[in-house]
């Protein structure tokens, strides 16, 4: 197993500077990687993970990552970073403000798809890499790549794009507010101050992750999976008694668990304000980069449509780019499975050897 190291990138000397403004320091990131680096350095694929994942890429996306996967490591060196806001080894919100001695909280500056790639190329400079073979993302991590195209024109030579969006619809933001709310109304929420006190908003984390979860699935596929089936001896009342219902209450459980409230507040937040062809010459600055934008045909969080308006955004700007929708059952997290087709397309991509 690949242990995930962790390296400062950005400290009180030299902060990281924000596009929003202000500047943040120090800034540490927690990264793995995979397989061995070419005398060239011209075999590096960096992977970039979604909302809550994590450096391990090869652990939560197996089907993707791994010896003879699409992005292989016996063939690639892989890099992946948890994200900057995140709460898996690199700095966020529950990081140590160096001024205070305490967590950050809610005084944690708001950050944007832009400082995730900052981050991101900081770390390939770290690493002695100046230019990516590929860069690889679903959801989130899929808008990471792009930004990144745009940032830094020519560094990254293949760009796969799955289950993507360019502009969160009112819908998506709406359904992402909702979840913050629940995590902003718990009352061990304590205004972000959380970790001062012992505690943690567990019941709003947990609300969270099942709306959450439930739009990154799909009715057929739910229906298939659990149908109305209910536990064996429940009663009627308002407990645990479909299997659905056990099914988002264990999902609820294992992720607060492992993830922080304040991360999710932070990252989630940051896709509603995402919207890169809103600004003027976004697409027109993407150099000598290959896109591969890749949808499914059950996913309503990110739907086709969202794919589309990338395609399009690119093509009027002369990028190469290549569009494909998948047959899929499993909606949204499709791009973490194995639908007919889908891995080819990416394994071609990628140039199989």
């Amino acid at each position: 197993m690949t242990a995930v190291r962790r390296a400062r990138l950005f400290d009180e000397s030299s902060p990281l500077p924000l596009a929003g403004g202000g500047t943040l320091a120090p800034v540490d990131v927690a990264y793995a990687t995979y397989g061995e680096l070419s005398p060239a350095r011209d075999n590096v694929v960096f992977v970039a993970h979604a909302l809550t994942g994590d450096a391990e890429a090869a652990t939560w996306w197996p089907t993707m990552v791994g010896p003879g996967r699409p992005v292989d490591t016996d063939r690639f060196f892989v890099v992946c970073a948890n994200l900057l806001g995140g709460c898996r080894g690199t700095t966020g919100p529950s990081s140590t403000d160096p001024t205070t001695g305490r967590a950050w909280g809610l005084s944690f500056p708001q950050i944007g798809v832009a400082d995730l790639v900052t981050v991101h190329r900081r770390l390939l400079f770290h690493l002695g890499i100046e230019r990516l073979y590929a860069a690889v993302g679903g959801s989130l991590g899929g808008m990471q790549v792009l930004q990144w195209a745009a940032d830094a024109p020519g560094q990254i030579e293949r760009a796969v794009l799955m289950a993507a969006s360019a502009r969160l619809s009112a819908q998506n933001i709406a359904l992402s507010n909702v979840a913050r709310q629940a995590i902003l109304r718990d009352p061990d929420f304590r205004d972000g101050r959380y970790p001062d006190h012992g505690v943690v908003p567990a019941n709003g984390l947990a609300v969270a992750r099942m709306l959450g979860h439930v739009t990154y699935l799909s009715e057929p596929g739910l229906e298939a999976k659990f149908g109305r089936s209910r536990r064996d001896g429940s009663a009627p009342g308002f407990g645990i008694d479909f299997e659905i219902e056990s099914y988002l209450d264990h999902q609820a459980s294992s992720f607060v668990d492992r993830f922080d409230a304040l991360s999710y507040l932070y990252l989630s937040r940051l896709l509603d304000y995402f919207d890169p062809f809103a600004a003027p010459g976004f697409a027109e600055a993407i150099r000598d980069t290959r896109f591969q934008v890749i949808s499914f045909d059950s996913d309503w969080r990110f739907a086709t449509s969202h794919s589309v308006l990338i395609e399009e955004e690119l093509r009027r700007a002369g990028v190469d780019v290549e569009r494909h929708e998948i047959a899929s059952t499993w909606g949204h997290d499709s791009f973490l499975l194995d639908p007919p087709g889908y891995l080819d397309l990416v394994r071609t991509f990628l140039g199989a050897s």
